[in-house]
Order: structure tokens, then C-alpha cells, then sequence
């Protein structure tokens, strides 16, 4: 067993990122490889034990990790998006997420075993589902477009919300806890939660105008807003004990809607936080679990993980959307697609040891109960949506879109020739000038940042098969298709020729971006093209106008694309020879002067 406390941290710190980093490449679930992980480090091997190598730490960290989760969760609950979303997705969240609460609280009691203060409890962390597990499957499965987009949104809100619920149902155990009469309790509640949410708003607007008048350098933003977390929780915490987890989720809902000009790029610096705090916290208490801890689970755990999966989640989906427009088919797969993560599994090993500290003794049974349910959704669900999908008739029958990095001249032309053909079309930027023309147009955009999480929030990645980075910047576009190569494949993710002008020190590695693309021209030619009078056209092939014919017809065509059979999109390489069969379409830019008709338009 290791003796020193910072070896540990180093052990838990790479165990963690680097499942998560296995698991990015292996295209699995990361929470299946934590738990590995955490496994063979802990019971398995006994190289950690966290509760007696950190001592006193052990729960200190915890709860401050906890803290920073849970304030993250509450930045990302944005109430404008929500008064945006379809009805069928308020419904779940204003509704179905309260039902599921009750109906899983009731499970817990009656088929798990456990009082109802830990059932309350562990039924608020049953309700966070998390993006972070839906969103992977919903691209595995490639889920019709609303039904995904229900999900995925869901998913969103419910790791805040679900938080939420816990925390509640613990400081009403807390109440429960103490000695005194009912009125003496109540009172004790309501000046709780009074104190934590006024110690939180005021936590957030001094930081929200702190942030707005400028008071502090850009630098320092995201370190400032880390310790004023710490100081909401300890502070909240030193007024009235326990109440500093409400306390910082409600500083992350007021600081989350305050239209902060800066507020992209500190979620990003808290995502990025999540990730590591989420992935530590697992394998501490992965590691932390002892045999005898699973000795306890009996027939009753493997009972409640089938209720949970084949009841509760349903009950609550399927009442919430009643009088809905859903067809009953994405009721179905709405109600049956529930994965939790490990946002769950960390608040629950949280509030399971706090619960034993004030006299609840079953809260020693949340943390595997946690591990079980956590990983049976993942597993069950992972392996069941595409087929379970397939047989609803739900799987999405549109061809797979393109994603157009870079507001220009070019991808607007390439975007509405795409849309001509049928193929969905989508162009992103950074900046909100480069969209105008586009907006204009009536072409699909999306402003902001690609590479943020706050992009697969917003968008149904899975319904695009294919990306273009088309900036004029060449170490972004091959940032961007190096990201994106596990998530579309290496071989649909493509990017402009990267200009000639680079030094031979500054020149980027063959190995990193995506394919040539555009007949291996740079944005500059390319958009000089479109300034002159070239235009993005689309040509069917046939018998009698083949490709030799096409090739004779139009010498100077840059030909970008093909369209097989009407249906599928090909991109094609520079220097790949190109063919083309009756029914092909093939999309090229063109010389002004080209006044060749086309032979089959689509």
C-alpha cells in the first residue's frame, strides 16, 4: 500500500484522467473503465486506500469536489434556454423530474430496503441522468432528431436538478436528526435553505459584478471564480452547518444567467474542472469500497436495479408526457433510455457517508448501490438503444450532414448546394460578423466556440457524418479535424489545403488535421473564385453525359463532392482519381464563363 498522501493523489489523478483518456480512444463508456480502475487499485490490489491514507483529507476533498460539481451543474441551468424548449421537454423537467424522485424514493424504501430519509436521498441522485453518458449514445444509436434532442437536453438539466433534490432531502434529514418538536425543526429548515441561497446570490452577484465592471483581469477570472466557490461552501458552511452545497449551487444558477460576456470561457474552465474533480472523486471512492461492503447487497439490490430501470423511470416519463403531441414510440424510447453517471455515483458517496455521520446507518448502502445502478444503466442501455431504436422505427432516415467550420463565401455557396441535394448543412463560427451572410440566407448556423462542450449541448451531433474546418487559419482547422477524427472517423473529417507562405520550422506534421479537400486549394484561392463569379453547382451523371463527357464539358471544375446514387455524400481527396456512374451527382465549383447546362439538376 502506498504510505505517502501525495503519491496517492498522483495514483487517483492518473487513474482517473487516464480512463477517461482510454475510454476516448476505445469509443466506451468511461465511467466502465473508472470503475475498473478504481477496483483493481482498491479491493483488488490494496495499492489505495484513500480513508486511511488521507485521514482527515478524505472527506474534506470529497465535499469540496462535490462543491465545485454541483456549482458547475448549477452554471450550466440556464432558465432562458429552458423557456426556449419544446413543451414535451419542459414537461420532463417541470414534471417528470419530481415524479421521479417520488417514484424512485418509493423504490428505494419498499424494494431496496432503505429508511425514507436515504431513500429520499438517493432518489434525488436517481434522477440525474448526465450528458456526459446520453450524448455518446445518442450518436451511437443515431436517434431520429426529436426524440434525441429530448434526451439530450434532459440530460442537461438534470445533473443541477437532480443535485438539487438531494441536497434538499439531506437538510431535511438533518432537521430529522436533531432532537426538538416538529415547529422547532421546520423552523431549523427554512432559516437552512434561507441562509444557503441568500449566502449563494449574494456569492454570485458580487462575482457577477465583479466580472461586468471589470474589476478583474481576464486571467484571473477563472482562478477567482474556483475560490469564491470554496469560500460560498466554507463560509455557507460556517453559518449553518451542511448548507454549503446549496449555497454554491444556487451562486452557479444566478451566475449562469447573467448574460456574462465571459461566461463561454469560464464553463469551459469548470467543464474542464468537472471532468477532473468527477473522475478523482470515482476512483477515490471506487477504490474506498471494501468485499464486505458488496457482502450486504442482496436479492433486494438486484430487485431495485430492475424496478429503477422497468418502473420508475417510465412511470415518470410517461405520465409527464401525457397530452404531449410525442407519438408513443418516442415516448417509448424517452421513458426507456436512462443511463446515470458518474456525477450520481459521486454525490452519492458524498451524502451516503454524511448520512452515517448523523445517524442514518443504511447511508452506507449508497455508494455500491450507486456503483450498481450506474453501471447496469450504462451497460443495458448502451447495448440496447440502437437496436431498441431500430425496432421503433426511430433511427434517423436523413443522410448523414456536414458540418462547415468557418463563415466565408465558400462555405455559404457549399452550404446551399448541400441543402439543394438534400444533405443537412450546418455552418459554425466564433464570430458573429462571419454569420451575417449566412443568417441572411436562411442557412442553419451556429455561433460559438466548436470545440467547447457547450457545442454538443446545443447541437444534434450525431445527425452529421462528415466535417469541413474552412477557416483561414490552418492550425485551427487541423486543431479542429484532430478533435474531431475519433468522433467522425479519420476519414470524414477534411480540411482546405494549408497554405504555402509557412517556413519549414513553423510548417504543422503531416500527422495531425484531416484530408485534403477543394482540389487542394487554400481558403484564400478559393474565396478569390467565389469573388470573381465562380459558382457551386451540382450535376447529375448519365448514360449519355458521363465523367469523361463531364470532364470535357467543364476542364476548369474544381469538383468538391459526390453525390452516390442521389444519396450518399463522398468527399473527394486532391489527388484521387474521380469516377462516376448514372445516378452520381457530382458538386464543383465553376468558371463564371461555364454556361454548360447541367444534366441532371437535383
Amino acid at each position: 500500500m502506498i504510505e505517502s498522501a501525495v503519491l496517492v493523489f498522483a495514483v487517483i489523478g492518473a487513474l482517473g484522467v487516464g480512463s477517461q483518456w482510454l475510454a476516448w480512444r476505445l469509443q466506451l463508456p468511461a465511467i466502465v473503465l473508472m470503475l475498473v480502475a478504481g477496483l483493481i487499485a482498491g479491493p483488488a490490489t490494496g495499492i489505495l486506500d484513500p480513508q486511511q491514507q488521507l485521514g482527515d483529507l478524505f472527506r474534506p476533498v470529497i465535499a469540496i469536489a462535490v462543491a465545485v460539481i454541483l456549482f458547475e451543474g448549477g452554471l450550466t441551468l440556464n432558465f432562458r434556454e429552458l423557456g426556449e424548449w419544446r413543451p414535451a421537454i419542459k414537461r420532463l423537467v417541470y414534471l417528470g423530474a419530481p415524479l421521479g424522485w417520488v417514484t424512485s424514493t418509493l423504490a428505494c424504501h419498499y424494494v431496496a430496503g432503505l429508511s425514507w430519509t436515504t431513500s429520499a436521498v438517493f432518489g434525488g441522485m436517481l434522477v440525474i441522468t448526465g450528458p456526459t453518458v446520453v450524448i455518446p449514445l445518442l450518436r451511437q444509436a443515431r436517434l431520429s432528431p426529436r426524440p434525441a434532442s429530448i434526451l439530450r437536453w434532459e440530460g442537461i438539466v438534470n445533473d443541477p436538478v437532480g443535485a438539487l433534490f438531494a441536497v434538499f432531502a439531506f437538510e431535511v434529514a438533518l432537521v430529522l436528526s436533531g432532537d426538538g418538536s416538529a415547529f422547532s425543526a421546520a423552523r431549523h429548515l427554512v432559516i437552512g435553505i434561507v441562509v444557503a441561497s441568500v449566502v449563494g446570490y449574494i456569492g454570485g452577484l458580487m462575482l457577477v459584478r465583479a466580472f461586468r465592471r471589470g474589476w478583474a483581469p481576464e486571467y484571473l477570472k477563472a482562478p477567482i471564480l474556483l475560490a469564491a466557490v470554496l469560500v460560498v461552501y466554507g463560509a455557507s458552511d460556517a453559518i449553518l452547518h451542511e448548507s454549503g452545497l446549496l449555497a454554491v449551487t444556487v451562486m452557479g444558477v444566478v451566475k449562469g444567467n447573467a448574460r456574462l460576456p465571459s461566461l463561454v470561457e469560464l464553463i469551459r474552465f469548470k467543464e474542464h474542472m468537472t471532468v477532473l474533480l468527477v473522475s478523482g472523486v470515482f476512483i477515490l471512492l471506487a477504490a474506498s469500497l471494501k468485499v464486505e461492503t458488496f457482502a450486504v447487497l442482496d436479492w433486494r439490490a438486484a430487485a431495485f436495479v430492475v424496478v429503477v430501470i422497468v418502473l420508475t423511470r417510465p412511470i415518470a416519463v410517461m405520465t409527464a408526457l401525457i397530452g404531449t403531441d410525442l407519438p408513443i414510440r418516442e415516448r417509448a424510447i424517452v421513458a426507456w433510455v436512462a443511463p446515470r453517471g458518474v456525477v450520481a455515483v459521486a454525490v452519492a458517496g458524498f451524502f451516503g457517508s454524511r448520512l452515517q455521520d448523523i445517524g442514518f446507518a443504511d447511508g452506507a448502502q449508497l455508494a455500491p448501490l450507486a456503483f450498481v445502478i450506474v453501471t447496469a444503466t450504462v451497460l443495458l442501455h448502451g447495448f440496447t438503444i440502437s437496436p431498441v431504436a431500430r425496432y421503433l422505427g426511430l433511427t434517423s432516415t436523413e443522410p448523414p450532414g456536414v458540418i462547415l467550420i468557418g463563415g466565408s463565401p465558400f462555405t455559404l455557396a457549399m452550404s446551399k448546394m448541400l441543402g439543394e441535394a438534400g444533405v443537412p448543412a450546418l455552418i459554425a463560427d466564433r464570430n458573429w460578423y462571419s454569420l451575417r451572410a449566412a443568417r441572411r440566407e436562411g442557412q442553419a448556423v451556429f455561433h460559438g466556440e466548436i470545440l467547447s462542450e457547450a457545442f454538443e449541448h446545443h447541437i444534434d451531433i450525431n445527425r452529421f457524418g462528415h466535417l469541413v474546418a474552412a477557416t483561414n487559419n490552418d492550425a485551427y482547422n487541423a486543431l479542429v479535424c484532430t478533435d474531431f477524427g475519433p468522433e467522425f472517423g479519420r476519414s470524414n473529417v477534411y480540411q482546405l489545403a494549408r497554405h504555402e507562405d509557412l517556413g519549414d520550422d513553423d510548417a504543422l506534421p503531416v500527422t495531425l488535421g484531416g484530408r485534403g479537400i477543394a482540389a487542394g486549394e487554400p481558403f484564400d484561392t478559393l474565396n478569390r473564385r467565389i469573388a470573381e463569379g465562380w459558382t457551386m453547382r451540382i450535376t447529375g451523371l448519365t448514360k449519355e453525359y458521363d465523367i469523361q463527357a463531364y470532364r470535357a464539358a467543364r476542364p476548369d471544375a474544381l469538383i468538391i463532392a459526390a453525390l452516390r446514387n442521389g444519396k450518399l455524400l463522398e468527399f473527394l481527396s486532391p489527388h484521387e482519381t474521380v469516377t462516376g456512374k448514372p445516378n452520381d451527382s457530382l458538386i464543383a465549383l465553376t468558371p463564371p464563363e461555364d454556361s454548360q447546362p447541367d444534366g441532371v439538376s437535383s
